[in-house]
């Protein structure tokens, strides 16, 4: 659901891969040009595992910002959830 709202640069112009790799990982959705990383997490998701930090810090170092969002909020509000992440895209832009 979320793809259909970021594929086609439809989201302010902004090119999105989806489950692209990215170093040693794979992302859920990423954009190179604003180097945000976009992860859809499930209902049982830890971030404690040490897979998940290393994974985030490996992000961090390379200057990716995460952006994490659960699937419930995709599944019932894919729009507020699109708007959001336009808002983390134009963060600092000029108007």
């Amino acid at each position: 659901m979320l793809w259909r709202r970021l594929r086609r640069r439809q989201l302010y112009g902004f090119k999105f891969r989806r489950q692209a790799p990215i170093g040693p990982f794979i992302a859920d959705f990423v954009c190179l040009s604003a180097r945000l990383v976009i992860e859809i997490d499930g209902p049982h998701h830890d971030f404690t595992q040490p897979y998940d930090r290393a994974r985030e810090a490996w992000f961090r170092r390379h200057s990716f910002r995460i952006w994490r969002v659960s699937a419930d909020e995709v599944l019932h509000d894919v729009d507020a959830v699109a708007e959001a992440i336009g808002c983390e895209l134009t963060v600092g832009e000029e108007p």
